[in-house]
């Protein structure tokens, strides 16, 4: 059975209170919950993570390898700023989908430009929470189609 990680960086705790004209209000739990029930329907299991702190994200990664067969990933404003976090995806070695809530090409400049896409399988963003659900079920097909 595929086991998934997904990981929510920083300020995704906030979800459903930060900039709700942005983000939405569905919180993080709700996606956790509504991830969850997807994942069962997908004949999978996850197992979630939410950390402000770039070397937990870091660790979680690692730690991921020969237990998870994949990651759904929303590194949040590290998107654009850790190269720490772009060398843990590759260097983890796991397929990782890139996840956003909101469409970073439609927002400030300094959003465009992401240094996670290049060690992604694909990025899923600009469709509010549903992304993570597109990003699961994206995830778990790939994983299934290559054995």
């Amino acid at each position: 059975m595929l086991h998934i990680l997904i990981l929510h960086g920083p300020n995704l705790q906030a979800l459903g209170t930060r900039e709700p004209e942005i983000y939405g209000r569905v919180t993080l739990d709700d996606v956790n919950t509504r991830s969850g029930a997807l994942a069962a329907e997908l004949g999978c299991t996850i197992e979630t993570l939410q950390s402000a702190h770039e070397g937990v994200l870091i660790d979680a990664l690692y730690q991921a390898r020969g237990r998870c067969h994949g990651v759904v990933f929303n590194p949040g404003g590290l998107t654009h700023t850790s190269v720490a976090v772009r060398d843990a995806i590759a260097g983890a070695g796991l397929p990782t989908v890139e996840v956003h809530v909101s469409n970073p090409h439609a927002r400030e400049s300094f959003r465009h430009a992401s240094l996670i896409a290049g060690v992604s399988i694909g990025t899923i963003a600009g469709f509010g929470v549903e992304s993570y659900l597109l990003a699961l079920r994206a995830l778990v097909t790939r994983l299934a189609v290559r054995g």
